[in-house]
């Protein structure tokens, strides 16, 4: 099996079976999106206990990129603590970009780096990224972090 063929079967099962969907009963941190470009939306619940991610929950809607986009990033930022979970969000931006640094850092995240190809599908895996960065940091992060 070809490695495109490996990250389009990764993206596809997380969009068909997405992980942590759902609510959480207790969120700390709570933020609701619509994407204007193309309607997606995401509501992104965290529950933050001393510093660390210990639960993320999404809800919403969109086409299989942001979907999927928000399942893998669920997974990788549970049990992170708050720093490492904006440096994840920080680096799988570069990532988008054309600028993948470390390829084992992302882990499965490294399935999406193949849409960077595709710039007007950029906006869709970082849309659920975007939430995470305003759910945990509302201040403002320049666009070239």
């Amino acid at each position: 099996m070809a490695l495109d063929d490996l990250y389009r079967e990764v993206i596809m099962d997380h969009y068909r079976s997405p992980r942590n969907y759902g609510s959480l009963d207790n969120p700390t941190h709570t933020i609701s999106l619509t994407n204007p470009f193309c309607g997606d939306e995401i509501i992104l619940e965290l529950q933050v206990s001393d510093g660390v991610v210990s639960a993320a929950k999404f809800t919403g809607r969109g086409c299989s990129i942001s979907q999927a986009s928000a399942s893998l990033m669920t997974e990788a930022i549970i049990g992170k603590p708050v720093d490492d979970a904006v440096a994840m969000m920080r680096g799988f931006r570069r990532m988008m970009r054309g600028q993948l640094e470390n390829e084992e850092e992302m882990g499965d995240l490294v399935a999406l780096a193949g849409v960077g190809k595709f710039p007007v599908r950029v906006k869709c895996a970082v849309f659920p990224w975007e939430a995470l960065r305003q759910a945990l940091t509302p201040e403002q992060l320049p666009d070239d972090d």
